[in-house]
């Protein structure tokens, strides 16, 4: 924690926690506005399928990538300098994107993209830990999320209607003017939260030990598991929303927004509930719940989705409810993983995003396309995927007994 905290950022909690929110939804806004458009890019492009697939994969795998240095680099260079070269590359990738005239362009573009939109995703929870001591800073990475659920479920919906009207071109021109005013934004409110004797030498040795000193933390892995698999149990539905929501559920793409309005409001209250309990109760017992209830209601989507034709009226409605049991525990994981190396937070974050945004990737290009033309198969994918990261809690809490017991209030 920087020792000048209360110097740097003496607005209110809420304001840094809109600001951090808007760089963490930049990655997920670029995904989310352009999936109603999926149909009308292949048939403009004349991609088939695996080629729109692999849109979302390159950018995914971009994303994990590059999520190997953005820590690193705000450890060392500090955290305002990285954020600002990442809005600036993701907005230049955008406009490539509205210009491509082949799918081989949009691919690349889109792979640009999530090399730089992770810069915000990362950096955002080292600023978080750089000003706020543990209980108040998972108060604002509940607050963070909350307002990142805002996005998503506004996304869509502008996605959707500017297909219709402008065409898929115009998607990501939006892309384009929310960099540019998102720039201006960081560039003119966001203050250097890494203190200058905190910041660590950037040279490839240094970073190295710094890698193998995480990895090597034998709780690391577990907790970026527990945290980064589970998403995907809602994520896949996400990667999968034309073929769910269009095929299965006949929903025509300017009502995909329901999904998505659903979906968020999920993750908002799982993590409004998240800052209420913050310093009140155990973080351990709060991952619990999580996890409990992210289990109980994959199986009953299993078993809704192999006695029922899915139906709109209620096969959103079990997605909704996972996503609120992952944003219950998800912030407490991630304070967990920060913490483990509290002189390279930036890294340690960074870590943290690449073993999630890879398994995005995973499920992007090789699960979801196996599983999407049954509705079934989407839910056991999806319970698959939180089964994974509650096998690994489960691992850490029998180990390490101790982790996330005691219920910190400074």
């Amino acid at each position: 924690m920087n020792p000048d905290a209360h110097r740097i950022w003496q607005a209110p909690r809420w304001a840094l926690a809109a600001l951090l929110s808007l760089l963490g939804m930049l990655g997920p806004f670029a995904i989310d506005t352009y999936l109603p458009a999926f149909a009308g890019i292949s048939a403009s492009l004349g991609a088939g399928p695996i080629e729109m697939q692999q849109t979302l994969s390159a950018y995914l795998f971009g994303f994990a990538f590059m999520n190997l240095f953005h820590g690193a680099l705000s450890d060392s260079f500090g955290r305002r300098p990285v954020v600002l070269w990442g809005v600036a590359a993701f907005t230049l990738a955008s406009l490539g994107c509205a210009l491509s005239q082949t799918v081989g362009q949009l691919i690349f573009f889109r792979a640009l993209q999530g090399v730089s939109t992770g810069a915000g995703m990362v950096v955002s929870r080292a600023v978080i830990r750089d000003l706020f001591p543990p209980a108040q800073a998972q108060k604002v990475m509940s607050q963070v999320t909350i307002f990142f659920g805002v996005a998503p479920a506004v996304a869509p919906i502008l996605g959707g209607w500017l297909f219709v009207h402008l065409g898929w071109h115009s998607i990501f021109w939006l892309l384009v003017g929310i960099g540019v005013a998102l720039w201006l934004a960081i560039f003119r409110a966001l203050p250097e939260t890494l203190a200058a004797a905190q910041r660590q030498p950037f040279a490839a040795g240094h970073l190295m030990r710094g890698y193998w000193q995480l990895l090597s933390n034998p709780r690391f892995l577990p907790l970026a598991f527990a945290s980064g698999v589970p998403f995907n149990g809602m994520f896949l539905y996400v990667l999968a929303a034309p073929v769910f929501l269009g095929e299965h559920l006949h929903l025509a793409p300017t009502e995909f927004f329901w999904f998505f309005v659903l979906n968020i409001l999920g993750i908002m209250g799982g993590a409004w509930v998240s800052g209420r309990v913050a310093g009140k109760i155990a973080p351990k017992r709060q991952i619990r719940h999580g996890f409990v209830i992210m289990f109980t209601i994959g199986i009953i989507n299993v078993i809704a989705n192999l006695l029922f034709t899915a139906h709109a009226s209620w096969a959103i409605l079990p997605i909704a409810v996972f996503s609120f049991g992952w944003a219950m525990m998800v912030p407490v994981v991630t304070l967990l993983v920060l913490d483990l190396n509290p002189e390279r937070r930036g890294l340690a974050s960074s870590l943290q995003a690449v073993v999630g945004s890879a398994a995005n990737g995973v499920v992007a290009g090789v699960i979801t396309p196996l599983v999407m033309h049954s509705t079934v198969a989407l839910a056991l994918a999806s319970l698959g995927m939180m089964c994974i990261g509650l096998l690994s809690w489960i691992y850490l809490h029998r180990r390490w007994p101790d982790i996330g017991r005691n219920v910190v209030t400074t």
